[in-house]
């Protein structure tokens, strides 16, 4: 038998650092991705007792009538910004290995930590849509999927040993580092923690290998849950653990009818032109085979939701975190204001209180 605390569950908020959010639609709340609303939804998390809040890195958006996801912020950037703004909330910036030099990224998260407090963590992505990179000329055609990740594992190795040594002499296969110095060292000791998307065999052995935690995802309940203890099997087999993340929308209601009534809403405003943008740039053909992620993408959603009263949503929160073995959730809504409120006064605190034996 397991005991769940909910207290030692993470609940953290993914910034809407981009236009539009989560959900691709023109009947959403406005979100400018701008830094005020950043400001104002870390502020919230921090006051009401959220874990971490966390920002992406996007370089180009979908198009359709939002251009959606076509405005954004530089994620360390902001992030200094929010870091200096807040007290106590866990601060994630992400950084792109195709993008930065080791030792530039590593003392930029040296200082990061510093602005922070030792708040600070690194969420580190081995690639992302080719389109992103190729309008800045940085898409290396020559390397595939697996390459990008043993690229990563270097990258990130490099920055470990700058993080904790004197002085770092490197010559590998993708970086060559002579006597390079990196002072300040993060405050965090050993590190700053990092955390890491990827549930390809190669993405998640890097996860396991270079990092504290991995976001994972899945169709159903029972493919989370598989993913989740895949995840953990693979780090017993190294002597470690990992941490799994998964994320989610919270859509909140005064009643069940009336959460269903705002997602019916933000559907019928569904932006085809910038959900066709989104499947393309994974590779799909929005007019092909559907698969479920094309389907939850085409009713406007681009995360699974949890939709409903408080009381509903607490339930739904418990019924994922029992089912998967989950360790936390980022989450996303659709007004960063007044949801995320609903969801730090209202239903937190109620999962706060909750231990569950299975």
């Amino acid at each position: 038998m397991t005991t769940i605390d909910y207290n030692n569950v993470d609940f953290g908020v993914f910034l809407p650092i981009t236009n539009g959010g989560w959900i691709i639609s023109e009947n959403t709340p406005k979100l400018d991705g701008g830094y005020e609303i950043n400001k104002k939804a870390a502020l919230i998390a921090e006051e009401l007792g959220l874990d971490f809040v966390m920002s992406m890195a996007k370089w180009k958006g979908y198009g359709g009538s939002t251009n959606h996801w076509g405005t954004s912020l530089e994620s360390m950037t902001m992030m200094a910004g929010l870091a200096e703004a807040t007290s106590r909330v866990k601060i994630y910036a992400t950084v792109h290995t195709l993008l930065y030099n080791p030792a530039v990224a590593a003392k930029m998260f040296a200082t990061l930590d510093q602005i922070s407090g030792g708040r600070v963590g690194m969420n580190v992505v081995s690639g992302s849509f080719a389109g992103e990179f190729q309008q800045m000329g940085m898409w290396p055609e020559h390397l595939g999927h697996g390459e990008r990740y043993d690229l990563a594992k270097e990258w990130m190795q490099v920055v470990k040993r700058l993080w904790n040594e004197d002085s770092v002499t490197h010559h590998g296969q993708y970086f060559n580092i002579e006597e390079c110095e990196s002072l300040p060292k993060p405050i965090q000791r050993p590190r700053p923690e990092i955390i890491c998307a990827g549930q390809s065999e190669k993405g998640m052995g890097f996860t396991i290998d270079e990092g504290d935690a991995c976001f994972i995802g899945g169709r159903d309940l029972e493919e989370l849950a598989s993913v989740s203890k895949r995840a953990k099997d693979m780090a017993a087999e190294r002597n470690k653990t990992i941490k799994t993340y998964a994320m989610f929308t919270i859509i909140p209601g005064e009643t069940d009818a009336h959460a269903e009534e705002r997602m019916k809403h933000y559907q019928e405003g569904a932006d085809e032109g910038a959900i066709k943008g989104m499947l393309r740039s994974y590779g799909l053909d929005p007019d092909g085979r559907e698969n479920s992620m094309v389907a939850r993408a085409k009713s406007a959603f681009m995360t699974e939701t949890i939709s409903g009263s408080v009381e509903t949503i607490k339930n739904r929160i418990e019924e994922i975190i029992e089912a998967t073995n989950i360790d936390g959730m980022m989450l996303t809504f659709p007004d960063y204001v007044e949801d995320l409120k609903i969801f730090g006064a209202d239903i937190l605190p109620q999962l706060r209180g909750t231990m569950v034996t299975q």
